[in-house]
């Protein structure tokens, strides 16, 4: 006679079929932890001995201080290495105490340790560096604006200490900003000057304006010079032809600027994203050599 032995006759609970066909979990977030926390070390230890190999070759006295581009150069270049070295550590390191024995699995460990690093790292740079410096920003306009205002309210007690009425101080505050006289015979080489920098933007702009301040500035010219209106007119007019040509090398020169600055930074984003992946395929590859084999 077959007898058949139940979970409840042996004090054991039935096994459930199902959970025997259960995937274990193939990512260890503890592990990916710890090669974050690695990499990003390893990462700022080599900066700092970067740093303090670069400040060695300072030498302003002896004037061998290398130029700006090859600092710059040997900089990006150290940056690149100890980058590869700090994320194959990282992944390394992950999968090594993750104890995985797939390939794919040790992969996928070292680039989550990659992500998770660059995003650490940007958010590190918009948020506590940018905080910063738009605190320091804030800080300035705080203090600036402090500033005028204190002025403003010690400007009639400073009067009145010196023993000067505030109604003077005021008019002569008027006679430094009264106009010059209507006569351009009449003015001082001073007044002169300053009324022809106040006719310059109606000049610039052309138009009506634009020709009754020509008008009012060879008049002025002829005045102070001591020759003739077309004498004055001349070199008014040789002077707006100098001033078109400057100005047009000065836009030829900003737009040259800005084309090789767009195309420098162009190349930078190219460089950044082939240093981002060089970092993710260092990471996978330090993870891939840590990968167990399996026991059989």
């Amino acid at each position: 006679m077959t007898t058949f032995t139940t979970g409840a006759a042996t004090g054991h609970a039935p096994i459930d079929d199902a959970y025997l066909d259960k995937t274990p979990t193939r990512l260890s977030w503890g592990s990916i932890f710890a090669g974050v926390v690695i990499a990003v070390a390893v990462q700022l230890v080599l900066g700092i001995l970067g740093a303090g190999i670069g400040l060695t070759m300072v030498d302003p006295v002896a004037g061998t201080t290398p130029g700006a581009t090859g600092f710059g150069i040997g900089a990006g270049i150290y940056w690149l290495i100890t980058t590869i070295v700090a994320l194959g550590a990282g992944g390394y390191a992950a999968a090594r105490v993750a104890g995985v024995h797939e390939r794919f699995d040790a992969l996928v460990h070292g680039l989550v340790v990659w992500g998770v690093t660059l995003i650490l790292t940007l958010y590190l740079l918009t948020s506590a560096v940018g905080g910063i410096i738009g605190g320091a920003f804030r800080t300035v306009g705080a203090v600036a604006g402090a500033a005028g205002t204190t002025v403003g309210a010690a400007a009639p007690k400073a009067a009145s200490i010196a023993g000067i009425d505030e109604g003077d101080v005021r008019s002569e505050a008027m006679e430094y900003l009264s106009d010059a006289p209507s006569d351009p015979a009449q003015m001082t080489p001073e007044q002169a000057q300053k009324e022809i920098a106040k006719s310059l933007p109606a000049l610039a702009r052309g138009g009506t304006d634009g020709r009754q301040a020509e008008s009012r500035i060879v008049d002025i010219v002829a005045a102070q010079r001591k020759i003739s209106r077309p004498e004055a007119q001349a070199q008014v007019t040789r002077a707006k032809q100098q001033f078109a040509q400057t100005k047009t090398q000065a836009v030829a020169t900003a737009k040259s600027a800005t084309d090789q600055a767009a195309g420098a930074a162009a190349g930078t984003s190219f460089v950044l994203v082939l240093a981002l992946l060089i970092g993710a395929a260092a990471a996978g590859f330090g993870a891939t050599a840590a990968t167990r084999r399996r026991l059989r």
